[in-house]
Protein backbone atom coordinates (compact mmCIF):
# COMPACT_ATOMS: atom_id res chain seq x y z
CA UNK A 1 0.00 0.00 0.00
CA UNK A 2 1.37 3.47 -1.13
CA UNK A 3 1.42 6.71 1.02
CA UNK A 4 -1.49 8.37 -0.96
CA UNK A 5 -3.56 4.83 0.22
CA UNK A 6 -2.60 4.96 3.83
CA UNK A 7 -3.21 9.12 3.94
CA UNK A 8 -7.09 8.27 2.91
CA UNK A 9 -7.29 5.47 5.60
CA UNK A 10 -6.22 7.06 7.88
CA UNK A 11 -8.51 10.08 7.58
CA UNK A 12 -11.35 7.79 7.09
CA UNK A 13 -10.19 6.62 10.51
CA UNK A 14 -9.60 9.99 12.20
CA UNK A 15 -12.79 11.30 10.97
CA UNK A 16 -15.03 7.83 12.25
CA UNK A 17 -13.40 8.43 15.95
CA UNK A 18 -14.29 12.05 15.58
CA UNK A 19 -17.33 11.48 14.84
CA UNK A 20 -17.82 8.49 17.71
CA UNK A 21 -16.45 11.12 19.78
CA UNK A 22 -18.80 14.08 18.70
CA UNK A 23 -16.18 16.05 17.79
CA UNK A 24 -15.07 17.73 14.53
CA UNK A 25 -12.68 16.67 11.70
CA UNK A 26 -10.86 20.00 12.27
CA UNK A 27 -9.86 19.77 16.04
CA UNK A 28 -7.76 17.14 15.44
CA UNK A 29 -4.11 17.87 13.89
CA UNK A 30 -2.40 14.82 11.94
CA UNK A 31 1.21 14.69 12.20
CA UNK A 32 3.20 13.05 10.31
CA UNK A 33 5.79 11.85 12.40
CA UNK A 34 8.81 11.35 9.70
CA UNK A 35 11.39 9.73 11.89
CA UNK A 36 14.14 8.12 9.40
CA UNK A 37 11.62 8.24 6.39
CA UNK A 38 12.93 9.31 2.87
CA UNK A 39 12.16 12.38 1.05
CA UNK A 40 9.56 10.51 -0.96
CA UNK A 41 7.52 9.39 1.37
CA UNK A 42 7.46 12.68 2.68
CA UNK A 43 6.78 14.03 -0.91
CA UNK A 44 3.87 11.51 -1.12
CA UNK A 45 1.91 12.79 1.78
CA UNK A 46 2.62 16.24 0.72
CA UNK A 47 1.03 15.61 -2.26
CA UNK A 48 -2.26 14.13 -0.72
CA UNK A 49 -2.45 17.17 1.40
CA UNK A 50 -0.37 16.84 4.85
CA UNK A 51 1.18 20.10 5.74
CA UNK A 52 2.75 19.36 9.41
CA UNK A 53 5.54 16.98 9.53
CA UNK A 54 7.05 15.60 13.33
CA UNK A 55 10.82 14.51 13.45
CA UNK A 56 12.81 13.14 16.31
CA UNK A 57 15.59 14.71 15.06
CA UNK A 58 16.79 18.62 15.03
CA UNK A 59 19.47 17.52 12.68
CA UNK A 60 17.72 15.45 10.97
CA UNK A 61 14.74 18.06 10.16
CA UNK A 62 16.94 20.86 9.41
CA UNK A 63 18.50 18.65 6.55
CA UNK A 64 15.04 17.42 5.21
CA UNK A 65 13.80 20.81 5.26
CA UNK A 66 15.19 22.71 2.46
CA UNK A 67 14.13 20.17 0.29
CA UNK A 68 10.87 20.03 0.74
CA UNK A 69 8.27 22.77 0.25
CA UNK A 70 8.25 26.32 2.71
CA UNK A 71 4.76 25.82 3.47
CA UNK A 72 5.20 22.55 5.62
CA UNK A 73 4.98 23.56 9.46
CA UNK A 74 7.84 21.12 11.75
CA UNK A 75 7.08 19.98 14.72
CA UNK A 76 9.72 18.41 17.26
CA UNK A 77 8.70 15.34 18.95
CA UNK A 78 11.65 14.24 20.47
CA UNK A 79 13.35 15.22 23.68
CA UNK A 80 16.29 17.59 22.60
CA UNK A 81 19.54 18.72 24.10
CA UNK A 82 20.78 22.48 24.70
CA UNK A 83 23.62 22.68 22.19
CA UNK A 84 20.67 22.16 19.93
CA UNK A 85 18.16 25.11 21.27
CA UNK A 86 18.68 27.42 18.78
CA UNK A 87 18.25 25.60 15.57
CA UNK A 88 15.31 24.04 17.43
CA UNK A 89 13.83 27.11 17.47
CA UNK A 90 15.10 28.35 14.39
CA UNK A 91 13.13 25.84 12.37
CA UNK A 92 10.12 24.02 14.75
CA UNK A 93 6.46 25.82 15.26
CA UNK A 94 6.12 23.45 17.93
CA UNK A 95 7.94 21.55 20.65
CA UNK A 96 6.21 18.14 21.66
CA UNK A 97 8.25 16.92 24.25
CA UNK A 98 9.31 19.94 27.24
CA UNK A 99 10.52 17.67 29.26
CA UNK A 100 12.26 19.44 32.21
CA UNK A 101 12.74 23.23 33.50
CA UNK A 102 15.66 23.94 32.26
CA UNK A 103 15.65 23.20 28.72
CA UNK A 104 11.82 24.54 28.50
CA UNK A 105 13.60 28.37 29.96
CA UNK A 106 16.27 27.66 27.30
CA UNK A 107 13.61 27.63 24.57
CA UNK A 108 11.93 30.67 25.85
CA UNK A 109 15.50 33.01 26.10
CA UNK A 110 15.94 31.92 22.62
CA UNK A 111 12.52 32.28 20.83
CA UNK A 112 12.87 36.02 22.44
CA UNK A 113 16.26 36.12 21.15
CA UNK A 114 14.98 35.64 17.69
CA UNK A 115 11.91 37.54 18.20
CA UNK A 116 9.27 34.38 17.89
CA UNK A 117 6.91 32.60 19.91
CA UNK A 118 7.22 28.50 20.15
CA UNK A 119 4.46 26.10 21.03
CA UNK A 120 5.24 23.24 23.29
CA UNK A 121 3.65 20.47 25.16
CA UNK A 122 5.02 19.58 28.74
CA UNK A 123 5.61 15.39 28.55
CA UNK A 124 4.04 13.51 31.37
CA UNK A 125 6.02 9.93 31.65
CA UNK A 126 2.44 8.29 32.56
CA UNK A 127 3.98 5.32 33.59
CA UNK A 128 7.34 6.32 35.30
CA UNK A 129 9.21 4.82 33.09
CA UNK A 130 13.07 4.86 32.95
CA UNK A 131 13.18 4.74 29.52
CA UNK A 132 11.26 7.83 29.26
CA UNK A 133 11.61 11.42 29.78
CA UNK A 134 9.33 13.87 31.19
CA UNK A 135 7.58 15.28 33.98
CA UNK A 136 6.00 12.83 37.17
CA UNK A 137 2.45 13.29 36.64
CA UNK A 138 2.10 13.51 40.94
CA UNK A 139 1.58 17.05 42.16
CA UNK A 140 2.21 17.71 38.34
CA UNK A 141 0.28 21.44 38.47
CA UNK A 142 3.11 22.29 41.23
CA UNK A 143 5.67 21.07 38.95
CA UNK A 144 5.08 23.24 35.96
CA UNK A 145 4.16 26.35 38.14
CA UNK A 146 7.38 28.20 36.53
CA UNK A 147 6.26 27.36 33.03
CA UNK A 148 3.00 29.67 32.94
CA UNK A 149 5.33 32.54 33.07
CA UNK A 150 6.87 31.96 30.33
CA UNK A 151 6.49 34.77 27.97
CA UNK A 152 8.23 33.21 24.56
CA UNK A 153 7.63 29.68 24.40
CA UNK A 154 3.92 28.91 25.14
CA UNK A 155 2.36 26.02 26.66
CA UNK A 156 -0.33 24.54 25.37
CA UNK A 157 -1.02 21.17 26.60
CA UNK A 158 0.92 17.82 27.49
CA UNK A 159 2.12 14.94 25.87
CA UNK A 160 2.49 11.64 26.96
CA UNK A 161 3.28 7.94 24.95
CA UNK A 162 1.47 5.18 27.13
CA UNK A 163 3.29 2.28 28.53
CA UNK A 164 3.57 -0.56 25.13
CA UNK A 165 0.23 -2.70 25.47
CA UNK A 166 -1.47 -5.57 24.32
CA UNK A 167 -4.08 -3.42 22.21
CA UNK A 168 -4.89 0.19 21.52
CA UNK A 169 -7.80 -0.61 24.32
CA UNK A 170 -4.39 -0.59 26.88
CA UNK A 171 -3.69 3.09 26.53
CA UNK A 172 -6.95 4.54 27.07
CA UNK A 173 -7.24 4.74 30.82
CA UNK A 174 -3.35 6.66 30.20
CA UNK A 175 -5.22 9.14 27.73
CA UNK A 176 -7.90 9.59 30.00
CA UNK A 177 -5.18 10.72 33.05
CA UNK A 178 -3.64 12.61 30.66
CA UNK A 179 -7.08 14.43 29.94
CA UNK A 180 -7.32 14.66 33.50
CA UNK A 181 -4.36 15.57 34.59
CA UNK A 182 -4.54 18.86 31.34
CA UNK A 183 -8.24 19.59 33.56
CA UNK A 184 -6.63 20.43 36.42
CA UNK A 185 -3.96 22.79 35.08
CA UNK A 186 -6.97 24.62 33.29
CA UNK A 187 -8.13 25.29 36.56
CA UNK A 188 -5.33 27.21 38.10
CA UNK A 189 -5.47 30.75 37.99
CA UNK A 190 -1.67 31.11 37.00
CA UNK A 191 -2.36 29.04 33.95
CA UNK A 192 -6.37 30.81 33.17
CA UNK A 193 -4.26 34.03 33.11
CA UNK A 194 -1.93 32.96 29.89
CA UNK A 195 -5.22 31.21 27.96
CA UNK A 196 -4.32 27.82 28.84
CA UNK A 197 -5.17 26.04 25.70
CA UNK A 198 -5.09 22.75 27.45
CA UNK A 199 -4.38 20.72 24.46
CA UNK A 200 -3.23 17.15 24.41
CA UNK A 201 -0.60 15.33 21.89
CA UNK A 202 -1.45 11.90 22.02
CA UNK A 203 -1.57 8.78 19.81
CA UNK A 204 0.90 7.46 17.37
CA UNK A 205 -0.35 4.47 14.96
CA UNK A 206 -1.45 1.63 16.96
CA UNK A 207 -3.84 3.79 19.20
CA UNK A 208 -4.63 6.96 17.30
CA UNK A 209 -8.35 6.62 17.75
CA UNK A 210 -8.71 5.96 21.18
CA UNK A 211 -6.65 8.96 21.54
CA UNK A 212 -8.62 10.99 19.43
CA UNK A 213 -12.15 9.59 21.82
CA UNK A 214 -10.27 10.29 25.10
CA UNK A 215 -9.12 13.87 23.33
CA UNK A 216 -6.36 14.10 21.62
CA UNK A 217 -5.97 17.52 19.45
CA UNK A 218 -2.85 16.30 18.23
CA UNK A 219 -1.94 12.30 17.06
CA UNK A 220 1.40 11.86 15.66
CA UNK A 221 1.07 8.91 13.39
CA UNK A 222 4.21 7.35 11.44
CA UNK A 223 4.23 3.73 10.43
CA UNK A 224 1.14 3.29 9.51
CA UNK A 225 1.03 6.48 7.19
CA UNK A 226 4.66 5.82 5.70
CA UNK A 227 5.42 2.04 6.24
CA UNK A 228 7.94 0.87 8.76
CA UNK A 229 11.11 3.00 9.11
CA UNK A 230 14.12 2.00 7.34
CA UNK A 231 16.58 0.33 9.80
Amino acid sequence: MDVAHRYREIERRIQSACDRAGRRRESVLLVGASKRQPLDLLADAYAQGLRCFGENRVQEAVSKAPQLPADIEWHLLGPLQSNKVRKAVTLFRVVHAVDRLAIARELDDEAGLQGRTLGGFVEVNLGAEESKHGFAPEDLPTSLEPLAALRRLEIRGLMAIPPPGATAEDSRLHFRRLAGLRDELARRPEWRRHGFAGELSMGMSDDFEVAIEEGATHVRIGSALFGERPA
